[in-house]
């Protein structure tokens, strides 16, 4: 036998030596606790394949210990599902009902039973934080156009394991919340309509003929003033409000039947809230948003809670521009943390002013504007077809795709081919005298307007998706002094020559959102008519389970 030989036959019987040592050992080890609940907790983990759900990683941050085998801690966990409710999420899609039930079941069983009903509950959990954090339903599935990327999780596993360890689930909930003012008063609102909808309702305003005004003396105005306490001004009713709302026609005294001041005072505040124009009329837009059943007013508070959930949270001095649509304004929250509003016009309900998260970049100032394609066949041409004249009064030169100017007249216009419109700058250019422009997909900016009345009107989705922004000359000075611009846009406007870019040395972000009920400056909520009729698609997706 030569010496390779030796060395291997003696490798072996060292291999064989040491297996023979260390197999009682792992044997004792195993049958030590054969069915120990942290072995079964581990191995029903490592089946856990949810990309949703990080269950290995949570119980990863507990060293793979269990944390439901207690009775405390379980109710605590149905507590902080039931109160979902309140951000508009329904307790049953976390299985809020039968957790009690399987905790007491899982305890009379096996080790296995009981590693099954712990992951069952840390899924119920893991599953609220992800709806409660960025939303249950994809916005990419019910929202025209949208091209902003869902929110990513943004909470640490680390902290929610801690409060779990200690019976705090409902620190856990409050932790991942959205923090902004505006989310906790939509939740305060929800759960005041809540109330509203266990109590006995009151009187409809009929339909007439003729609106109610100040002045008025009738038995329509008596239910005016019920009407208005319902939905909040108790003190316009001469009965006591604790037993609001059976209130006995006879105990009300006869002024309660005259429009008076301060009756007048509550309509234009209800008004306001609903985005009605604002006169103390009762016609009958504002006897319909008076009459509305207030599970429309939860169900409208519950799809904006959900769009609140999908917006990105911002730093508290960062500045931002805020297009709020459906409430035809925009916000500008300044470095310095001024604040300027102004009143908006949007797109129309045939087309729709996206929802866009970008940075305004640059300002175009004496713009010319190009029709877009879809306004040059819908719009222009039928005009062009009927008058020959329309272009030239109009300052709309024709142009080949390559830019070069073309004879109109030489346009059959009836098959024009591949042209396009360009309108010069000056006093009839749509966009006014200066665009802000940020990178989106849908070619949508902010701009000035000739038509300034139309700012006047209490419904503005009149536009052709593209944002009209009363008083952006201001606007755009503000935009270029907070990003540190050398500029001053007067000098700039007074300057000969069109179509002058000038960057933002900074840029700032923007957002439009669309949000049918949302607080204003007050904090008091208010209802907006869904203009793009999405509210529907939306509650559906949030109806479903989940």
């Amino acid at each position: 036998m030569n010496e390779t030989q030796l060395l291997r036959r003696w490798a072996i019987g060292m291999a064989l030596c040491l297996t023979l040592i260390q197999a009682p050992q792992l044997i004792t080890s195993a049958q030590a606790d054969p069915g120990s609940l942290e072995q079964a907790l581990a191995q029903r983990v490592d089946a856990q394949t949810s990309a949703l759900l990080p269950v290995g990683d949570f119980y990863q941050q507990l060293d793979q210990r269990p944390v439901w085998q207690d009775s405390n801690r379980v109710e605590a966990l149905v507590d902080a599902l039931n109160s979902l409710e309140d951000d508009g999420l329904a307790p049953g899609d976390y299985s809020a009902g039968d957790l009690m039930d399987a905790f007491q079941t899982s305890q009379q069983a096996s080790t296995l039973a009981q590693a099954d009903f712990d992951i069952q509950a840390t899924k119920a959990l893991l599953l609220a934080l992800e709806h409660l954090s960025r939303g249950k339903v994809n916005p990419n599935e019910v929202e025209p156009k949208w091209d902003i990327p869902r929110p990513e999780r943004r909470y640490s596993l680390l902290r929610i394991a801690h409060a779990v360890e200690n019976g705090d689930i409902q620190g856990a909930l409050d932790y991942v919340r959205p923090s902004s003012a505006e989310y906790a008063q939509l939740r305060d609102a929800l759960r005041h309509y809540r109330t509203l909808a266990e109590k006995d309702s009151v009187p409809y305003l009929t339909g007439r003929d003729e609106a109610l005004r100040p002045g008025d003396a009738n038995e329509d105005v008596l239910v005016l003033r019920q009407r208005l306490a319902y939905w909040g001004e108790t003190d316009l009713l001469a009965a006591d409000s604790s037993a609001y709302p059976m209130i006995e026609a006879q105990s009300v005294v006869s002024d309660q039947r005259t429009y008076d001041a301060e009756l007048e005072r509550a309509v234009k505040q209800f008004q306001r809230r609903h985005q009605l124009q604002e006169d103390g009329v009762v016609g009958e837009r504002t006897r319909l948003a008076l009459n509305t059943p207030v599970t429309s007013r939860i169900d409208q508070l519950r799809v904006n809670l959900e769009r609140a959930r999908w917006i990105r949270p911002t730093q508290t001095n960062e500045p931002r521009v805020w297009v709020d649509i459906a409430g035809y304004r925009l916000h500008y929250t300044r470095p310095n943390g001024e604040h300027w509003d102004a009143r908006v016009v949007v797109g129309t309900p045939r087309r729709e002013t996206p929802i866009i998260h970008s940075a305004i970049s640059h300002l175009t100032v004496n713009p010319s504007w190009t029709i877009p394609p879809t306004i040059m066949r819908e719009d222009v041409l039928p005009q062009v077809r009927r008058d020959p004249g329309y272009l030239a009064r109009r300052n709309i030169q024709v142009l080949s795709p390559s830019g070069e100017r073309l004879d109109a007249d030489a346009i059959d216009w009836q098959r024009p081919g591949a042209v396009m419109l360009r309108q010069v700058s000056g006093g009839g250019n749509p966009l006014g005298r200066v665009v802000v422009r940020f990178p989106n997909n849908e070619m949508i900016y902010l701009h000035d307007t000739p038509a300034r009345g139309l700012f006047q009107r209490s419904q503005r989705a009149l536009s052709s998706g593209c944002v009209r922004v009363e008083g952006v000359t201001e606007f755009a000075q503000l935009l270029l002094q907070d990003s540190g611009s050398r500029y001053q846009l007067s000098s700039l406007l007074n300057s000969s020559g069109s179509d002058r870019n000038v960057n933002l040395p900074q840029r700032i972000p923007v957002a439009l959102h669309y949000l049918t009920a949302w607080p204003n400056a007050q904090g008091e909520v208010e209802f907006r008519d869904d203009i793009y009729r999405r509210d529907a698609d939306l509650l559906a997706a949030l109806l479903q389970a989940a």
